[in-house]
C-alpha cells in the first residue's frame, strides 16, 4: 500500500466509529480535557481515553500536557494535508 493510502486508512479507522467522530466534533470547537469530553460525549472517562488514544495513532488528535491536565486538540495540519494529497490524487488519476 502506497503511504497515502496508509494514512487514509487511519484516517478511516478514526473518524469510522460513532464514539470517536463524537469525540471530534467537541474538539471542533475547541481544546478540551478528558473531563470535559466526558461531561459532553456521555462516556465513562476509561472509554473517552481509549478512543482519544486511538484518535493520536490515527494522528487526528494532539495532545498538551499543561500541569496536571492534558488537553486535546484537533490535529489540523495533519488532517488538511491528508485530504489535499487525497484531493491530488484523485485529479491526477483523473486526468491520466
Amino acid at each position: 500500500m502506497t503511504t497515502l493510502c496508509d494514512e487514509i486508512n487511519k484516517f478511516g479507522k478514526g473518524v469510522g466509529n460513532a464514539a470517536r467522530y463524537r469525540i471530534l466534533e467537541a474538539l471542533f470547537k475547541g481544546r478540551k480535557t478528558v473531563n470535559q469530553l466526558v461531561a459532553i460525549i456521555s462516556l465513562s472517562q476509561p472509554a473517552v481515553s481509549q478512543h482519544l488514544k486511538t484518535l493520536k495513532e490515527c494522528n487526528l488528535v494532539l495532545d498538551e500536557r499543561r500541569g496536571q491536565e492534558v488537553f486535546y486538540t484537533i490535529n489540523t495540519e495533519h488532517t488538511l494535508m491528508l485530504l489535499k494529497n487525497l484531493a491530488n490524487e484523485i485529479h491526477n488519476q483523473q486526468n491520466s
